[in-house]
């Protein structure tokens, strides 16, 4: 599991990949940019597994009231310096997604909750937890964004810490125990690939920027 193979403080030092984590592009997933273009994105914001603060600093540029959560210190708080440095208010607290209440997040606030690669990156046995922490903190009629890799986006023998890939039926049914879900479609988390020895060859499309795009779901929920 992922807790037992990746340190994301050190991930985010640059420690595991050899530099920036390949989820740190600078900028939204397209994915959840379309999202945000066509107004399906309503405040107040919950940008769950913030990481370092793309989403949740454009969000902010964009005039959203928006809250970025991650588990690592490191993630938060670069994600506080760059948006000090671009005077925004964006409202970046450290920790742990499964358990809101004890951040005080615990009662309905949020009317749009992002979740752009943190359901794939948690422990399976954690995942109900997690799913019913981000429930509680939603409005009535809230809606979840949830982007996830499915299970042909990364090889097993990857060099890199492999998460927990996911199966359409298997996402639909962790999220339906708790949440009403609308539509899964196909989309893809563009990264930027490490430039690590033994890295597997692959046939994905890589686009004018260097992003390759890995194969994922894209889920739809109203609370």
């Amino acid at each position: 599991m992922m807790s037992d193979v990746m340190d994301w403080d050190a991930a985010y030092r640059g420690h595991i990949f050899a530099g920036p984590p390949p989820w740190n592009i600078g900028k939204p997933q397209p994915a959840i940019a379309d999202l945000i273009a066509a107004g399906r994105v309503q405040d107040p914001v919950l940008d769950v597994g913030c990481g370092i603060g793309d989403l949740s600093i454009a969000l902010a540029e964009a005039g959203h009231t928006v809250t970025g959560i991650d588990i690592s210190t490191a993630a938060i708080n670069q994600a506080t310096e760059k948006a000090g440095d671009r005077d925004l208010t964006a409202r970046f607290i450290q920790g742990d997604a499964t358990d809101l209440a004890a951040l005080g997040l615990g009662e309905p606030q949020f009317n749009t909750v992002i979740d752009c690669t943190l359901f794939h990156s948690l422990p399976l046995d954690a995942r109900d937890d997690y799913l019913r922490s981000i429930h509680a903190a939603a409005n009535p009629g809230a809606r979840l964004y949830l982007l996830v890799f499915t299970t042909d986006a990364l090889p097993a023998d990857s060099p890199c810490p492999v998460p927990n890939l996911v199966t359409d039926a298997e996402v639909r049914d962790a999220v339906a125990a708790h949440w009403t879900v609308d539509t899964i479609e196909p989309s893809h988390v563009a990264v930027r690939l490490p430039d690590i020895p033994n890295l597997p060859e692959h046939d994905f499309h890589t686009d004018e920027e260097g992003l390759t795009h890995l194969p994922a779901l894209l889920l739809t929920a109203h609370k």
